[in-house]
């Protein structure tokens, strides 16, 4: 594998490439992507890169786990072909003055103002770079999906967006880098968020059944999400300190 650091040393001629975009503290959720990722093209390129503009909360920005080298061995191993590793002034120099803006971009975007902003202009600057013919995505982030879809509908961008399921520990949590925040109680009390997505499942009102399952958890908000004709039932909640977002599909096919 190998690890680029500069936009100008990236070289991948005419293969098919699947490009993989990632903030690093790679888990089983990464390795899914990968995995799909390998199967359906010549070149596979993960890019390894914690976005500032996407934070809304400097703390936050500060808190994000950053490993390179456990997460260059797990990129290797899944068979990554190229691990896109910038520093920020590299995609975003110091005259940078170009965003890209989405319009409705649901409670997600309403709850962090700015964010999706920030998550479509990393994102159309990799598809630029990386010029992939699919590009890689986890149902956990369904709303940032939804957005980047439009994205690149609206944009008339040359590729094909994947959406993989959501992968989950034994316990039925999402998967996240957050996740290491919790203790131990506190990632008994997340379990709820889960439950009751899933418990609201075939009712109807999704919406409200979730609520009324949330065992004490407060919610950002619980909304329900249409991705090109699937739709997914999802929330976020705050435990502790730490945030957590997740969804369960109620009809369609998100890839």
């Amino acid at each position: 594998m190998k690890i680029v650091r500069h936009v100008a040393e990236l070289r991948l001629g005419s293969s098919e490439v699947g490009l993989v975009p990632t903030m690093g503290a790679l888990h089983a959720g990464h390795r899914a992507l990968f995995g799909a990722a390998r199967s359906e093209n010549d070149v596979v390129v993960a890019s390894l890169f914690v976005n500032p503009a996407q934070f809304d909360e400097p703390t936050d920005l500060a808190a994000y786990p950053r490993d390179e080298e456990h997460d260059a061995a797990i990129a290797e191993a899944e068979g990554v072909d190229v691990l896109f590793a910038p520093a920020a002034d590299e995609l975003y120099p110091r005259d940078f003055g170009t965003w890209i803006d989405v319009a409705d971009v649901g409670a997600e975007g309403a709850a962090r103002t700015g964010h999706f902003r920030g998550v479509a202009t990393v994102c159309v600057k990799l598809f630029n770079i990386v010029r992939p013919r699919r590009a890689y995505f986890g149902q956990k982030d369904a709303q940032q999906a939804a957005v980047l879809r439009r994205v690149v509908r609206d944009l008339n961008l040359p590729l094909e967006m994947r959406v993989l399921p959501t992968v989950r520990d034994e316990d039925g949590l999402a998967l996240s880098s957050r996740n290491v925040r919790l203790t131990p109680e506190e990632r008994e009390r997340a379990l709820g968020l889960p439950r009751a997505l899933h418990a609201a499942v075939g009712s109807d009102d999704p919406v409200a059944a979730a609520r009324a399952r949330l065992n004490g958890l407060h919610p950002e908000y619980v909304e329900i999400v249409d991705l090109d004709g699937a739709k997914v039932l999802a929330a976020a909640v705050r435990v502790g300190s730490t945030r957590l977002i997740d969804n369960v599909l109620l009809e369609g096919d998100l890839s």
